[in-house]
């Protein structure tokens, strides 16, 4: 298939590759000095205290659980509708993923009535994956978290550059969503706000958690390789059961230039993400999920939801057949068939509907004005025509 409007396109120049030419004429390609650089650089973006590189989001949100006391007989409250790593992730620990329903179709974060109802004595922490790049409710998941002594894990690979303000009175107001909670986690897959390829990073302002993070990230090893390549050290001890989860130089370099751009790349998606609202805001047949809010939100993707009356997958292929790449966030992790095995009677109706009828459409910096007219008006269209033909079946 040719595309002619892609879901996702990275702004990838002459800089990064420049900044990998570099990396390789060095020689030194595993963690060193610009992963020390960029860990740097992105705690001061984030308003942070401590930034750990690691390989992708998945380990990041590993080694935030194991470091947040997660262990084997512990519950770990997520919800569904996410990528599946937010859910992998606790089980890596030995925990059980305790799945939440999501508020409705117009605000497809976790439902904190829903994720309350649920702890129990075996609960430990809490996994807050901030949708589409809008912050959850983190005021009063911090206060549920107090009141039963949770740990709160943010994933927050959709939300790199979000500030957390929907509500002004908020003590959290204006703070950078992944450093409410105790940690939290990015991305930096080839899809993302800040795209590497891969990697991904920690965030927090505990010292004992990252100390932990790091010291865990690369086999438990008191000292790294770069420490013993350039002079600082001449051995090491293992001091516990660690993991490969290192970043490399290469991850860094290009990290460093692309958090540069995240500023104005993210600008660009939200004049983008005006654009479609202006003309689908008022569409019938169609939810915009997030559509009171506007400002808080890094905008990594940009859902629309369907209503009774059009299928998901027919709306899909029409609008492929005019070149419009789609996708869908997200299949409900605890209908996989992996999740079924292990959970068989977890039912969440509000995720389980919205899954159903969420179709993401294209969002990247590199999308034109003309690009998101042109791509509305094709789901005017073919909305349209199916709710016609709803109306004479």
């Amino acid at each position: 298939m040719s595309w002619k409007y892609l879901l996702s396109d990275v702004d990838l120049g002459d800089e990064e590759a420049n900044a990998v030419a570099d990396v390789v004429r060095g020689k030194w390609l595993s963690m060193g000095p610009r992963t020390s650089k960029f860990e740097l650089e992105f705690a001061e973006a984030m308003q942070v205290k401590h930034a750990v590189a690691l390989s992708n989001c998945t380990t990041a949100l590993h080694l935030a659980l194991i470091a947040s006391g997660v262990g084997v007989g512990d519950e770990v409250l997520v919800p569904s509708y996410t990528f599946v790593a937010s859910a992998n992730a606790i089980l890596y620990t030995g925990a059980t993923p305790v799945f939440v329903d999501i508020v409705g179709p117009r605000d497809l974060n976790l439902c904190c009535d829903d994720l309350e109802s649920k702890i129990t004595s075996r609960t430990k922490a809490i996994i807050a994956v901030h949708l589409a790049g809008f912050p959850a409710d983190m005021d009063r998941l911090m206060k549920i978290a107090s009141k039963h002594g949770l740990k709160v894990v943010e994933d927050a690979c959709h939300a790199i550059g979000s500030s957390y303000s929907p509500y002004s009175s908020s003590e959290h107001a204006g703070k950078k969503a992944g450093t409410i909670g105790d940690v939290g986690c990015f991305s930096f897959f080839a899809n993302k706000n800040l795209a590497t390829g891969e990697g991904g990073m920690l965030v927090t302002n505990s010292d004992s958690i990252a100390s932990q993070a790091r010291l865990l990230r690369s086999h438990g090893m008191t000292k790294s390789s770069w420490d013993k390549a350039s002079g600082r050290a001449t051995d090491y001890d293992v001091t516990c059961l660690g993991y490969n989860y290192r970043c490399t130089e290469i991850t860094a370099a290009i990290g460093s230039i692309q958090l540069q751009k995240l500023s104005n790349n993210n600008a660009r998606r939200l004049e983008l993400v005006e654009a479609y609202r202006r003309k689908l805001g008022s569409v019938e047949g169609l939810i915009l999920p997030f559509a009171t809010r506007l400002e808080d939100s890094a905008h990594h993707i940009f859902p629309i939801i369907l209503d009774q009356s059009a299928d998901q997958s027919v709306v899909r292929k029409n609008l492929a057949e005019k070149g419009i790449q789609t996708s869908v966030h997200y299949p409900p992790v605890h209908l996989f068939s992996h999740y079924r095995k292990l959970y068989p009677s977890v039912h969440l109706a509000q995720t389980e509907s919205a899954a159903q009828k969420e179709i993401t459409l294209p969002l990247h910096p590199l999308l034109k004005i003309e690009d998101v007219e042109n791509i509305t008006d094709a789901v005017i269209e073919i909305v349209s025509n199916a709710n016609l033909r709803s109306e004479k079946n």
